[in-house]
Order: C-alpha cells, then sequence, then structure tokens
C-alpha cells in the first residue's frame, strides 16, 4: 500500500518566519511543532508553530517534490500561495484536527 502526504508552511506569531515541512503523517508532525518535541530545531527556536498552509498528495515522493519545489520559490512566490489558500494568514490547525 502506498502511503500518501502533506507539505506545509508554519510561521510565528508574528508572520515574519516561514517554514516548509514535508511528512507523512500532517497531525502528528503539527503535534510535534507545537510541543516543540525538538528544542533545537528551527521551528522551536524560531517559534514557527502556526500553519497557515498545507496540501495533501496521493503519495510521499509527490509530496516531497513539492516541498523541494516550493523552498526554492522567492519569499514573494511563497507569500502569494499562502494567501491564495488562507488570505488572512489564520492557523489552520482547527481544519487539519478535524481529519
Amino acid at each position: 500500500m502506498q502511503k500518501g502526504g502533506s507539505i506545509y508552511i508554519l510561521t510565528n506569531v508574528n508572520r515574519t518566519v516561514l517554514y516548509i515541512g514535508v511528512t507523512s503523517d500532517l497531525l502528528s508532525r503539527l503535534i510535534a511543532h507545537r510541543e516543540k518535541k525538538y528544542p533545537k530545531s528551527f521551528t522551536a527556536k524560531y517559534g514557527a508553530v502556526i500553519c497557515i498552509y498545507y496540501e495533501t498528495f496521493f503519495s510521499i515522493e509527490e509530496a516531497i517534490e513539492r516541498e523541494k519545489e516550493i523552498k526554492k520559490w522567492r519569499k514573494e512566490k511563497k507569500n502569494n500561495l499562502i494567501n491564495s489558500m488562507n488570505p488572512s494568514w489564520k492557523d489552520l490547525w482547527d481544519e487539519v484536527k478535524e481529519w
């Protein structure tokens, strides 16, 4: 059986930092970020625990390719992507939790 995947973008409370990640289990990964499971990680250091964007894919390989693509983009293009789905940059935690 093929395992799906997701890419996600996190930010901090001031919406000044962007972190792009990939995972096969979005809810568990967001919980790990929120609980600062890895205290020395980028997201823990900069407080990037607010999920402002995500995409889901049929396979983890597709998700990894998409993550690599977005990471190469300039910040303006990343912001436009986020704005297309979430113009107010609200936390999508409740939406992901309901899966």
